[in-house]
C-alpha cells in the first residue's frame, strides 16, 4: 500500500490515533520534573492517562503511531502490510506541531509515540529520534514522552533516543518463540530481546552514575536471561550446565533450592525500581521511568501460568517497569488466528494483571499462584482469594502482631491498609472496627485474621465453606467485566456516535425555563 501524501494534519491525526488504541499503555508517568524558565511544560508522577476524548474529559497523553505503513504481516494486527488499508505518515514537524499545540491548549500532559515499520526498522527510528530531538531541544518541549524502540533498529539510534525519551518499551508481543513465529512470521525473538536488553543495560549505567543501585533494590546486573519457551539454544546451554554442577555435588544432594521471599519495602517493587523517577530540568539521563513491554493474550494457546512464568522472568531479568497485558481483539480473518465466540478474553487479561501486581508488591511468585497442574486462573476468586483458600493453613493471622509481609497475603488487606496497620499497633492494640477505617475490606479479609487471638465471629476453616462464601462478591464482578458493551478504547474523536439533540425553541426554552406547560 502506498502512503498518502494529499491528506491534510486533521485526517492523519484521527487515522493515526486510532490505529494506536491496541498499544496499552494505561500507566502513570513515574517521572517527576518541574518546569523552568525558557522551556515548556513539566512532567508529573501520576495522572498521566492514556487517551483523549472530544468532549474534554481528562484524558491527557497525546496516543499516535507515526505511521502505520508496515513491512511486516503480522496476522493479529490492525496494520498488517495485506490489509488493504487508508495507510499515511506524520512528518517529524507534524508530530511536534500537534504535542506542542495539544499542549498549549491544556489537552494533554504529554505524548505516547510508536510506529509501524516505515520502510526499515532504522529508518522509522531515525524518524522517532528526529521527532524527539525537536522536542526538547527546539521548542524547550520538558513534558513526558513514552516512545518505542523499533526491534532491528540499530544500537546508537535506540541509544540516542533514551537520552530523549522519558520513558521506552519493546513490546514482546507473544509469550512463547513458537507463537511468534506462527503469527508474525517477520519478527524474531532475538530482535525483540537485544534492544530491551540495551535499555536495561542504559539505565543500569545511569543508576550506578548517580550512585543509586543500592537505593533502588539493584544489588547487581543479572547475566543474559533466560524466559520460559524462547530460545531454545540458550535453554540448552542452562541445561549442559546445570548437568555438570549436579555431577560436582555429593550423591543425593539437589541443585534445587527453595526461592526466598523477596525482601518487601511498602510501596516499592520487590524486583527494584529500575528508573530514577525524579530528574532536574535540562539534565538528559537514559529512560529515567524505565521500560515497559505487552503482551497479547489470547492470540496463542499458553496458559496462565506460562504467562505470569514469563512476566516474572522479564521483571527479574530484564528490570521491567510494567509488563501490560493487551486482550486479543479479532480485528483480521485468518485461519491461523482463534474464533473468540464469547469476546475478547477481558476476564483473563484482568487476572493477569491481579496477579502481576501480586507478584511486583506483595511478594508472591508464579509458582505460588499457579502450577503445571493448575494452570489457569480460577474465573470466580481473584488470585489472592483463590491462593488464600488453597493455603488455609496460613491463617489465621494475628493482626497485631504479623509482621509486614503476612499482613499482605491476607485478602482485603492492599499495601496501604498494611502499611497503617502497622503504624497504627506501635501505639494501640487494633480491633475489628479498627480495621474498616485503616482500609481494610472486611468481608474477605474475616475469614483470615485475628485480633487479640480472636476472630471476629466462629468461622470454619473450610476451604468450600469460605470459598462459598466469598463468590457472592467475585461473581457479581465477573458479570460486569464480562458484559460490558464492547471493547473499545477511547479516540481523539469519540463521541460514541451520539446524535445531536434539535435546538429547542425560544418558545420551548421559556417553557423549560418557568416550568409552564
Amino acid at each position: 500500500m502506498l502512503i498518502q501524501e494529499n491528506l491534510d494534519i486533521q485526517e492523519k491525526l484521527r487515522i493515526l490515533s486510532d490505529a494506536a488504541k491496541y498499544d496499552v499503555a494505561c500507566t502513570s508517568s513515574g517521572v517527576r520534573r518541574g518546569g523552568q524558565k525558557g522551556s515548556l511544560g513539566s512532567a508529573s508522577e501520576a495522572g498521566i492517562c492514556h487517551s483523549f476524548s472530544a468532549d474534554g474529559r481528562c484524558i491527557s497523553l497525546l496516543k499516535i503511531l507515526f505511521t502505520n505503513q508496515c513491512i511486516y504481516d503480522c496476522k493479529y494486527c490492525i496494520n498488517r502490510r495485506s490489509n488493504d488499508t487508508l495507510r499515511t505518515a506524520f512528518t517529524p514537524e507534524e508530530v511536534c506541531r500537534l504535542t506542542i499545540e495539544f499542549y498549549r491548549r491544556n489537552y494533554i500532559e504529554g505524548l505516547f509515540l510508536s510506529s509501524g515499520i516505515l520502510n526499515s526498522p532504522d529508518h522509522t527510528m531515525e524518524q522517532i529520534l528526529s521527532v524527539l530531538r525537536s522536542l526538547r531541544l527546539e521548542h524547550h518541549f520538558n513534558g513526558y514522552i513514552h516512545v518505542k524502540a523499533i526491534p532491528g533498529a540499530s544500537p546508537e539510534l535506540i541509544e540516542a533516543a533514551g537520552f530523549f525519551a522519558d520513558r521506552m518499551s519493546v513490546n514482546l508481543e507473544l509469550p512463547t518463540a513458537e507463537g511468534l513465529r506462527k503469527l508474525a512470521p517477520g519478527k524474531t525473538r532475538e530482535k525483540i530481546l537485544i534492544p530491551m536488553r540495551q535499555i536495561q543495560k542504559g539505565i543500569v549505567r545511569q543508576l550506578e552514575q548517580e550512585g543509586l543501585l543500592e537505593k533502588k533494590g539493584i544489588s547487581s546486573f543479572k547475566g543474559e536471561a533466560l524466559l520460559p519457551g524462547y530460545d531454545k539454544r540458550v535453554q540448552k546451554n542452562t541445561d549442559n550446565q546445570a548437568s555438570a554442577e549436579k555431577s560436582r555435588l555429593p550423591q543425593g544432594q539437589s541443585t534445587v533450592r527453595k526461592q526466598e521471599r523477596p525482601r518487601l519495602i511498602p510501596g516499592r517493587s520487590v524486583y527494584g525500581n529500575y528508573g530514577l523517577g525524579r530528574t532536574s530540568p535540562g539534565k538528559r539521563s537514559f529512560v529515567p521511568a524505565g521500560q515497559s513491554t505487552q503482551i497479547i493474550v489470547g492470540a496463542t494457546p499458553e496458559n496462565d501460568f506460562h504467562m505470569v512464568t514469563v512476566a516474572e522472568a522479564l521483571y527479574r531479568n530484564f528490570g521491567l517497569k510494567r509488563v501490560f497485558y493487551s486482550a486479543f481483539v479479532p480485528v483480521n480473518d485468518d485461519s491461523a488466528l482463534p474464533s473468540l465466540p464469547g469476546g475478547p478474553p477481558l476476564l483473563r487479561e484482568h487476572r493477569l494483571y491481579q496477579a502481576d501486581w501480586l507478584m511486583r508488591y506483595y511478594g508472591f511468585q508464579a509458582s505460588e499462584l499457579l502450577s503445571e497442574d493448575r494452570p489457569n486462573f480460577n474465573v470466580l476468586l481473584d488470585p489472592k482469594c483463590d491462593w488464600a483458600v488453597r493455603n488455609l493453613g496460613y491463617f489465621p493471622v494475628e493482626i497485631n502482631r504479623a509482621p509486614y509481609g503476612e499482613l499482605l497475603r491476607v485478602p482485603g488487606i492492599g499495601v496501604k491498609s498494611a502499611m497503617r496497620i502497622v503504624a497504627a499497633r506501635k501505639s494501640s492494640v487494633l480491633r475489628f472496627e479498627d480495621l474498616k477505617k485503616l482500609g481494610v475490606v472486611m468481608k474477605r479479609a474475616v475469614y483470615f485474621i485475628t485480633c487479640s487471638g480472636r476472630m471476629m465471629y466462629p468461622v470454619r476453616m473450610d476451604e468450600d465453606y469460605i470459598t462459598g462464601c466469598m463468590i457472592g462478591e467475585e461473581k457479581r464482578r465477573t458479570w460486569e467485566l464480562e458484559h460490558r458493551g464492547m471493547y473499545r478504547q477511547l479516540s481523539m474523536f469519540d463521541d460514541f456516535h451520539l446524535e445531536r439533540q434539535p435546538s429547542l425553541t425560544p418558545q420551548e426554552q421559556t417553557a423549560l425555563l418557568t416550568g409552564e406547560m
